[in-house]
């Protein structure tokens, strides 16, 4: 179904059959047939009808056949209804749609029994770092570094002192941190 007319052929072919099989035919193997899908081929010569039916295996395969059986009324008043020059031929499939849905349902009921497992595994256990496993960050300590100019008289850059800040070094020179410009220490040598 690559062009748009073949979806709406598809879309009308849906209806009319759905319809059918509910209103018109009287048969009681279809009484639980359910029209899921049509898919049209780009030609618009082939249909294939996708069904499912609500019962046993044994159900499905009596209304496969009722389908079968039914096919040419079915396609004669798809072509009435449909006004093409050419009717598309019908081709009855099962669809995978119950199987599909019935796998899914598997895999999560597995998938809540094993969550159920890990909860009752998890119950009692412990963790295996510290509480608090991040690092935290180092803090410094201003009054060490303080009391350490007052003692020492000297700085050590970048410690205590805020970025861009000038700083003595140890012969009382001036020095730019952050520009990079002259210093005292460059114009007193000048």
């Amino acid at each position: 179904m690559a062009n748009p007319r073949s979806y709406k052929v598809a879309e009308r072919i849906h209806e009319i059959v759905a319809s059918m099989v509910t209103m018109r035919l009287k048969d009681p193997r279809l009484n639980l047939v359910t029209i899921t899908d049509v898919r049209v081929t780009g030609d618009l010569q082939h249909a294939t009808v996708f069904y499912t039916v609500y019962g046993s295996d044994a159900e499905r395969k009596a209304a496969g056949r009722a389908l079968e059986r039914a096919k040419g009324l079915i396609r004669s008043h798809v072509g009435g209804q449909l006004g093409l020059r050419l009717t598309p031929s019908l081709e009855f499939v099962p669809d995978a749609l119950p199987e599909t849905a019935r796998s899914f349902e598997d895999a999560l009921v597995a998938a809540r029994f094993r969550d159920e497992q890990i909860r009752k595994s998890a119950e009692g256990a412990q963790w295996a770092g510290d509480a608090e496993p991040y690092r935290k960050p180092r803090e410094i300590e201003k009054e060490t570094d303080a009391t350490e100019v007052e003692e020492t008289g000297v700085a050590r850059p970048g410690v205590n002192d805020p970025v861009g800040s000038a700083s003595t070094d140890g012969e009382g020179a001036l020095r730019a941190e952050s520009d990079g410009g002259p210093t005292a220490a460059d114009s007193a040598t000048e």
